[in-house]
């Protein structure tokens, strides 16, 4: 894997969520990952938009919104993830 390719958690914190069709989400606050497998499991949504607000997704005890990290697609200037995915 070139060093491209390689993103720090820091790097994607903060970033826009946007789905495909182009509908923004929120911003990446947290990421959840198993300890034991390194596996990336959630994406903590911050700052969710009214649109979001809307949706019946997951959520935390905080009542932070979920999103599965199963559903990104890309990562550039913005996360983009399937919609289909997560609804």
């Amino acid at each position: 894997m070139a060093d491209d390719d390689k993103k720090f958690s820091k790097q994607l914190i903060g970033k826009t969520i946007v789905s495909k069709t182009g509908k923004r989400f929120g911003e990446i606050g947290d990421i959840i990952f198993e300890t034991k497998s390194g596996e990336l499991i959630h994406m903590v949504l911050v700052n969710p938009t009214p649109y979001t607000q809307k949706l019946d997704l997951e959520r935390d005890k905080e009542d932070r919104i979920l999103i599965p990290f199963s559903s990104l697609i890309a990562v550039g200037d913005y996360m983009v993830i399937a919609e289909e995915d997560i609804v």
